[in-house]
C-alpha cells in the first residue's frame, strides 16, 4: 500500500511558510519600538557630547597648577619638576606619572597627592620629609628622616636636629649590625626621646648595637643602650632627670634600674 499511515503523515514536519512571523519555532519578528530607538540615539548623542567636552572643549583644558605644603622646596621648583602639560585636556593628564616624577626627582618629598581640580586645574599637595638626624660630611650635612632615609645634603645644619656620630667598629664579614642597621637604630632612639630631652639632644652616638648614647646640652650624657624598650627607657629618663636634675650622666640602658651620677 503506497504512502505512509495517517500517523506517519501527521508526524511529518510542515513546510515552512515564507511569511514573516511564521516558522518552525512559531516566533514572531518584531521591529524595534520607537521609544527604544529614541533612547539609543539619545545615549549615543550624550556620549559623543561628553567625549567632545572632555577632549575637544577649550573649557576643560589644563590652565593652572596649584601647589601647597612646601617648606624647604619652593612652589616653582615643584611645579617645574611636575611638568604638567598646560593646554592639554584635563582628563588626559597622567597624575600617577606626575607623582612618580616628583618623588624620583625631589627626594625631599615624602608624599604628594596629584589631583584634578575641575574645570581647568591640577593640584599638588606636598608633604616634605623632616630631618630626624644629621650626618656630618665635610662642611656639609646629610639629612636623614625618621624612616632612616637620607634625602638631602645641605650647607647649614637645621636648628634643633641632632648629629649622628658613628664610632662603631663593624665586625669583619658581618652584615647583621651593618652601618644602615645601626643608623636605623639611632633614628628609632631619637624618635622615642621625651620632648624636653629631644630639644636638648645635640648628638646621638653609636658605638655598637647595644651601646647608643646621647650628648645633651651642658655636657650631660645619657647611656641608652640598644634601641629596644625605647618607650620604657624614655619614661625612666624623664623621671630620673626630674628626680636628679643636676646630674651629669644618666643611664637607662636597663630601664627597670636607671641610674644617675655626677653633677
Amino acid at each position: 500500500m503506497a504512502g505512509g499511515t495517517t500517523a506517519e503523515r501527521g508526524a511529518r514536519p510542515k513546510p515552512a511558510s515564507g511569511h514573516p512571523g511564521e516558522g518552525g519555532g512559531g516566533g514572531r519578528f518584531r521591529l524595534p519600538r520607537p521609544r527604544l530607538l529614541i533612547a539609543v540615539t539619545a545615549a549615543v548623542v550624550v556620549a559623543g557630547g561628553v567625549l567632545w567636552a572632555l577632549y575637544g572643549s577649550q573649557w576643560l583644558r589644563v590652565g593652572k597648577v596649584t601647589t601647597s605644603g612646601t617648606g624647604v622646596l619652593t612652589r616653582a621648583e615643584v611645579e617645574s619638576v611636575a611638568a604638567v602639560p598646560l593646554g592639554e585636556p584635563l582628563v588626559s593628564v597622567d597624575t600617577d606619572a606626575v607623582e612618580a616624577r616628583l618623588r624620583r626627582e625631589l627626594p625631599r618629598i615624602d608624599s604628594v597627592d596629584v589631583t584634578r581640580s575641575w574645570p581647568d586645574g591640577i593640584s599638588l599637595k606636598v608633604i616634605e620629609r623632616k630631618p630626624a638626624l644629621l650626618i656630618e660630611k665635610g662642611a656639609k650635612f646629610i639629612e636623614m628622616d625618621a624612616g632612616g632615609v637620607r634625602f638631602a645634603t645641605v650647607d647649614k645644619a637645621p636648628a634643633g636636629v641632632p648629629l649622628l656620630r658613628m664610632t662603631a667598629a663593624r665586625p669583619a664579614g658581618s652584615d647583621r649590625f651593618g652601618t644602615d642597621r645601626l643608623m636605623r637604630e639611632a633614628v628609632a632612639v631619637r624618635s622615642e626621646l621625651p620632648g624636653g630631652v629631644a630639644r636638648e639632644t645635640r648628638a646621638v652616638r653609636v658605638r655598637s648595637y647595644d651601646s647608643i648614647s646621647l650628648e645633651l646640652t651642658g655636657g650631660r650624657t645619657v647611656m641608652w643602650g640598644s634601641g629596644e624598650d625605647g618607650a620604657a627607657k624614655a619614661r625612666a629618663l624623664a623621671a630620673l632627670m626630674k628626680a636628679v636634675p643636676k646630674a651629669g650622666h644618666f643611664d637607662v640602658s636597663a630601664p627597670t634600674a636607671p641610674a644617675a651620677s655626677g653633677s
